[in-house]
This record gives C-alpha cells, structure tokens and sequence, in this order.
C-alpha cells in the first residue's frame, strides 16, 4: 500500500501520515512510494484503526501464473464427535493418534503432512468434534483448501456435522464427504446421502459438485478412492503459492513447553519461513531459533501449506493469530507492544459491556415489595490449560454456564500448568482453580485442599464442566418457591374451652387422617372445601394422641388447630404447603451443556 492510499484509507491527511512514519524512523519522500506492511499497520493503529491482513491470493489471469509453483492442499477433516474423524487419519498415515486422545475425542488441532501412495503430499489438519470447540472448527476452516466432512454411516447427520458443515460453507470452501463406517451391519450410506441432499449439500449424483467417497477407517477400505478425490479437488482448484520473499503463516496452536518456553504451530501460506528469521505473531515477537516438522525433526526452512513447530517467541501467541517475518527486532518489538495494548483495551471494553449487562436494574418505586429473583452470586475462576486452542474452547463452555443466579467470571486463564500464584488468586477472590490436561504440583494441591478452594482437574471437557456445573450448583442461592407438602381429610371436629383467639372462648381441634405426605407444625395451611379456599393461614397446632408434635405423616390420625379459622366440616380438606429452595440443574445435550435454573 502506497502512503497517499493509507492516508486516504485513514481518512488522514498525506503529512500526518508522514508525520508518524518519520518517528518510525521511515523515510517517505513520495506518496506513490509503496510502504511495508509493519509500517502501514502501526500507522493505522495509532490512528485508532482495526487492521487485517490479506493474503494475496495468485490471480488466474497472472501472467506469471505458471512460474509460480503448485503447493500441497491443505485439508480440514470435520465431522460430528465419534464419527471417526481421527481414525480416518489415523489409516491414511498408518498411525495411532486416536488411542492417546483422553476419552477417545480429539481435543486439540494437529496438522499433519500425509505422504499419499500416489506421491503427492497432502497436508491435513485435524479438527475436534466436542461442541465445545466450535471455535477451533472454525479457525481450521479458514486456513484451509478442502474440508472432508466425515458423517458416520450408521449414525448419519448430527448437529455438529452441520455446524461444521456450516464452517466450511461461511468459508467457501469445496467439500468432499467421508461415509465412514460402511463395514458396520447398520451402516446405511444411502440414508446419509439423502439427510445431506436435505440439507442442500449439492452432491454430485443429482447434478452437483460435492464428492462423496465410502470408507472404513477400521478396516482401511475406500482410501484409495478418498485420496482421488482429493487429488482430483487439489488439480482443479490449480493451487499456487510463492516460495520465495518473507514468510506469511496462521498460528494453529500453541503451547508452553518446560524446556523449550512457548511454541507455536504454524502453517505457512506464502514465503518460506528460516530459521533465525525476526517474527511478530499476533501480539509476541522474537526470533525463529528452531523448526520442528510434525514429526519432531529439526529443519532448516518451511514452505508453503507446511506445517512447522516454531520456537523462539517471547511468549505464546494466540491460535489463530498471523506471523509474520520482519526485517528488525525493535520494529518486531514496537509493532507487538502496540498490538498488545490494543487487545488489553479490547479485553476491557468487553469485561466492562459484560459487567454492565450483568447488573440488575434498580426496581421501580411501584415493583418494591414485590418478590424479586435472587441475586445472581459471583463464580470466580482460575483456568489454565495446555494449549491456546483448547483454552479459548474451555473458557467459552464454562461461560456457557452463566445463568440468572451464577455469574461466571474468569479472572485468569493462561497456558501451562497451575502454579503458586494461580492458587493465590483463587484464593484471594474465593474462587475456583481449573486444570485442564494440565498438571498440578502436588504442593498447590496440597494449598488448595487446605484452604478449602475447588481443583477441577480433568482431561476429557465432559467431565470438566459436570464437575464445574455441581460447584455452580452448589453457590446458587435458588429459587424460593412453596409446595403442597402433606394433605389430609377432617373427620371430626371437638371444641376445647378457654383456647380460643387470644386465650379466651373457645378453640376448635380438628380430627384428621393424613393421606397423602405429612403436616409441619407452624407452616402455612390451606382449607379447601369440595375444591374451594376457605382459609389460608398458620398451623398453630398438631397433636397425635394428646401429645404435641411437630410433624405426622401419611396414614396418621391427628388433631390440629388453626388459631385464626374455627369454622372446619367435616370432609373438608387441610392442605400443609412447604416453603423450600428450588436449585438449578446442570444439563448436556448434544454435547452442549448449560445450567437450568
């Protein structure tokens, strides 16, 4: 972008524009004098602009098309959760990926470079299938070339096959469909082409152009045919990328390592990423001191659709975020320093909309003394997980379980495992501490089961937010609501001397059976006579054989007395209803879970 462009973009004049670049230290004599992506970026933030970075994709009609070489398809495989998904992988490059997931689901996003029998490479990105992380399907669709969208042959489209579904088709993005499980005895492929023709998937047999290949990842059938398919989609999409100039890549995980500090996985979409090169990746910079393939082997570069474990960063950048190569370290540095305060200011605005949104309105004069909700408590928590991806995933289900009585509040999440200072701030806000596939030292365990603060430490997300969802459970303050907790029928009516309303006159002991639940000595009474109220009031009373009592149960005969009513029949009917607290329910359905109050 030329400097006069920004400036029009900006909405600026030429010379502020020029302004700031020279304190950038950049010299600008021309308008017409192209600037460098860092540069352009930190002028539009200082303006207060939003910046993203596009890719420039290799135009048909280039004239330098054909020297630009091919580069491998980067594919998405998504699907609903236990269709397979992993398992596929795991066939086409003879692994076992799936065995060494927590519960059987993928709960991270791996990429892997699959040297197909044909030759060619195909670069595959493995998505989870859990609800729970939506985000990281929809971060793998927009990176990628081609979604294979696995549907159980036997189980047939679920909820998550059409969010992912969904994904691919916000991202226009080609399809290819994996019928998996064909060698299961209730597989029905035919049902499964007929749900998706239902859902406008445009299949090739009516006349579109969406690939449908039958497989078996457990018995390693229709591989070939997928493989065609795709190879076929790859040709025809004449996928292109320059090797040469400056790096560009997305970030698709990233994690902290004991020994190696903060990694980050990388996909690189244009350019060839070198070992020593500068990098700012989202809002952390530094320079590439490693390159690890997926295989953990050490290289020296990466190309296009490769992808590469990258180490070096001062700290771990977001899933998601762009890399990018820069040619110094105090540009690298100003440029994330600026990025970052950006997203601090973001981070603000959204905890200070969501906290406005979380306080209750002041009633009205006229609503006073009416019956309010209860009070929503606070749930403060501290999350730490292993990896970016699948902590963004944790923190948006555990906000899913915001509710009118529990607020959910995550003061600190981070990557690595829980430290001292985690437990402190959990401790600090009564709150509660959340590893998840993370360990915990055994001397923060120790500090949190002394002082009392919750550990939820899981693998598998289903059972993170069960857990969770009881802790919740347990701080909401409840509904109050009434009951009918016993009932039972007058059968006859004796008058006592001198016990009447205000110790004179007379009072008036009812005889009952209880029939159904029990009577509460001073709880709240209703008298209903053939299904009319007569009465409600205050059982000052309960006797069994002469005796005072306090409660009688069903099949009992006792006698009662309701100081304020002393008109009973017999056959009328006295019903005892109970004040109680009606607590919230933790549900999960469709791999979603949400707390009912």
């Amino acid at each position: 972008m030329t400097m006069r462009e920004l400036a029009s973009r900006l909405q600026q004049t030429e010379s502020a524009v020029q302004s700031i670049l020279s304190d950038l230290g950049e010299s600008c004599e021309s308008g017409d004098e192209a600037l460098a992506f860092d540069a352009s970026e930190l002028v539009a933030l200082e303006f207060g602009a939003q910046v993203k970075r596009v890719d420039a994709e290799v135009k048909k009609d280039d004239p330098q098309k054909e020297v630009i070489p091919l580069r491998p398809p980067v594919i998405t495989v998504m699907g609903h959760v236990d269709h397979g998904k992993t398992s596929l992988l795991d066939a086409l490059r003879k692994s076992s990926v799936a065995a060494g997931e927590a519960g059987g689901i993928t709960q991270h996003l791996g990429a892997f470079v699959v040297k197909m029998s044909s030759g060619a490479s195909l670069t595959f990105l493995d998505t989870p299938g859990h609800a729970a992380f939506s985000a990281m399907r929809a971060r793998g669709a927009a990176v990628t070339d081609i979604v294979v969208l696995v549907v159980a042959a036997d189980d047939g489209v679920k909820p998550q096959t059409l969010e992912a579904l969904s994904h691919a088709q916000e991202a226009k993005v080609p399809i290819v469909v994996a019928i998996n499980k064909c060698d299961k005895e209730d597989a029905d492929p035919a049902r499964v082409r007929q749900q998706l023709i239902m859902h406008s998937v445009e299949l090739e047999e009516i006349g579109g152009d969406v690939q449908v290949v039958e497989v078996s990842a457990k018995q390693s059938t229709g591989l070939n045919k997928l493989e065609e398919a795709l190879l076929l989609m790859s040709e025809m999409m004449d996928l292109r990328a320059r090797t040469d100039g400056d790096a560009h890549g997305v970030v698709i995980e990233a994690r902290l390592d004991r020994g190696q500090g903060p990694l980050a996985t990388v996909i690189v979409r244009s350019g060839t990423l070198k070992q020593g090169a500068i990098v700012v990746v989202g809002h952390q910079w530094g320079r590439v001191r490693c390159l690890r393939d997926m295989a953990g082997a050490i290289v020296k570069s990466a190309g296009p659709a490769t992808p590469v474990e990258v180490s070096g960063l001062r700290g771990a950048p977001l899933a998601g975020d762009s890399l990018n190569v820069l040619q110094s370290e105090d540009r690298a540095k100003k440029l994330a320093e600026k990025r970052q305060l950006i997203m601090e200011h973001d981070r603000l605005q959204k905890r200070n909309l969501k906290a406005a949104a979380a306080t209750p309105a002041t009633p009205a004069a006229e609503d006073e003394g009416t019956d309010q909700a209860p009070k929503a408590v606070n749930m403060p928590l501290v999350v730490k997980a292993d990896v970016q991806g699948t902590l963004e995933a944790v923190l948006e289900a555990l906000e899913s379980l915001n509710n009118e009585q529990v607020s959910v509040s995550i003061v600190h999440s981070g990557i690595g495992p829980v430290s001292e200072a985690d437990f402190l701030l959990a401790e600090a806000c009564q709150g509660c501490l959340i590893a998840f596939t993370v360990k915990c030292l055994p001397s923060v365990e120790a500090m949190a089961r002394r002082a009392k603060i919750p550990l939820v430490h899981h693998r598998v997300i289903y059972h993170l937010l069960e857990e969770v969802g009881k802790l919740i459970i347990e701080r909401a303050p409840g509904t109050s609501e009434t009951r009918i907790a016993g009932q039972a029928e007058v059968l006859a009516i004796f008058e006592i001397k001198g016990k009447g309303r205000a110790g004179v006159g007379a009072a008036k002991i009812a005889g009952c059976r209880v029939f159904e639940g029990r009577l509460l000595k001073g709880q709240r009474v209703k008298v209903l006579r053939s299904g009319t109220e007569l009465f409600d009031g205050k059982l000052s009373s309960l006797k069994r054989e002469k005796l005072d009592v306090d409660t009688v149960g069903k099949g009992t005969e006792c006698g009662l007395i309701v100081n304020e009513w002393m008109e009973f029949s017999v056959g009328d009917v006295v019903q005892c209803i109970e004040e109680y607290k009606r607590l919230p329910t933790f549900v999960s359905s469709d791999g979603k879970a949400r707390i009912e109050c």
